[in-house]
């Protein structure tokens, strides 16, 4: 978005393991109903970036398509960045980095602390505890069985269950087709410097009430602590984008039109 008139510009991120065709239904919504530019990313070593995620050792090169977009933008230009899940981690370092080019961040039952995680409490927060399910990830050992995981995929007997379970058998069928390893070198205490405008960066939070990755106490934890402009709720799983694609499209447009008409 620009001063001069140009188009809404949204930027969809997506969570751990996914990639830009987890927004398909969102974005056949936006270009069917608006005039928005909508950019769905494959953030490194996701979807159909061919990176290896074994490769990949920082936050900052994880996030390097998110960063050259931002940084290739035009001078006056503004996009709305919109996350989910682990890519609310993506949606704050940008805001640290490149305020003056987000008009909104909109965080879809996404982890949304200002800072990354400093503290025992950042994790009691923020950290997806998965443990009550069982044994739910396969590990990828690619520095070797004597070293740490490089990378992780849920196991797919649990990906309906946990991710998908308000969602068509077709989407959770997709997704468990497209899904890949994603790295966890990256993710590792990923914390982030304040940038001098984060605050300047108007926040939307939409809570997701079903959801078995990120639970209520852990959601509301995060608004409480850092508190958005607006909150949205949907009646749904984890991820909405399958499950509830007309509420979640609805709750875009608010939070689009409310910010707007703040500005």
């Amino acid at each position: 978005m620009s001063d001069t008139g140009k188009k809404l510009h949204l930027v969809m991120v997506h969570g751990f393991g996914h990639g830009a065709w987890c927004w398909y239904k969102i974005r056949a919504l936006l270009e069917a109903s608006t005039d928005y530019k909508v950019t769905c990313l494959d953030l490194k070593g996701s979807g159909i970036d061919r990176s290896d995620p074994d490769t990949i050792f920082t936050f900052q090169d994880y996030n390097k398509p998110l960063i050259d977009l931002l940084s290739n933008l035009p001078e006056n230009e503004k996009v709305i960045l919109v996350g989910h899940s682990a890519g609310g981690l993506s949606l704050t370092y940008a805001i640290h980095r490149f305020a003056m080019k987000i008009h909104l961040a909109i965080y879809v039952a996404a982890n949304m602390l200002k800072l990354g995680f400093l503290t025992p409490q950042d994790y009691k927060d923020a950290d997806p505890d998965l443990s009550k399910y069982g044994d739910v990830n396969m590990m990828i050992y690619g520095a070797g069985a004597d070293k740490p995981p490089t990378s992780m995929i849920m196991k797919e007997e649990f990906q309906r269950y946990i991710l998908y379970h308000m969602s068509s058998k077709e989407d959770s069928t997709l997704a468990a087709m497209l899904l890949r390893p994603g790295p966890l070198r990256p993710f590792a205490g990923v914390h982030f410097t304040e940038g001098p405008d984060a605050d300047s960066v108007p926040r939307v939070f939409i809570k997701t009430t079903h959801d078995r990755v990120l639970m209520q106490e852990q959601q509301d934890a995060m608004i409480r602590r850092w508190p958005p402009s607006q909150v949205f709720v949907l009646e749904s799983e984890h991820s909405p984008f399958f499950s509830t694609p007309a509420h979640l499209f609805g709750c875009l447009l608010k939070a689009v039109a409310s910010t707007n008409s703040a500005t």
